[in-house]
């Protein structure tokens, strides 16, 4: 099921030397959320190139932290995809945040529309 979901998000993608995009990745990355704006849930990928803490959390528009879906959790290289439920949310802008071995990656933005 992981493999599908990564072919979706990764699909049309290729390295430039060749290389599977599903192979481990060459730098830290945060990908914007699939579908957005979602309904009740969204996924949410991002890359490690090496072993690392992994802290993944939703804010709502003032910054409030809404959910920890990842808390400084030890993860090996690779690919991951992450769901969110937003069931129990208003409609509006959300923001998602990324740290890797406590410091803080990437912040991307969606749109839960009911």
């Amino acid at each position: 099921m992981i493999n599908d979901d990564l072919n979706k998000l990764f699909k049309g993608r290729s390295h430039p030397n060749g290389k599977d995009p599903l192979s481990i990745p060459e730098r830290f990355e945060l990908h914007q959320n699939y579908p957005n704006p979602f309904n009740p849930s969204t996924k949410i990928a991002f890359d490690l190139p090496k072993d690392a803490k992994v802290k993944l959390v939703i804010y709502d528009i003032l910054g409030r932290e809404i959910k920890t879906l990842i808390h400084n959790e030890f993860r090996t290289a690779g690919k991951y995809i992450t769901e969110f439920n937003g069931s129990n949310l208003a409609s509006g802008v959300y923001f998602y945040q990324l740290s890797i071995n406590n410091e803080q990656l990437a912040i991307k933005k969606m749109l839960m529309i009911k």
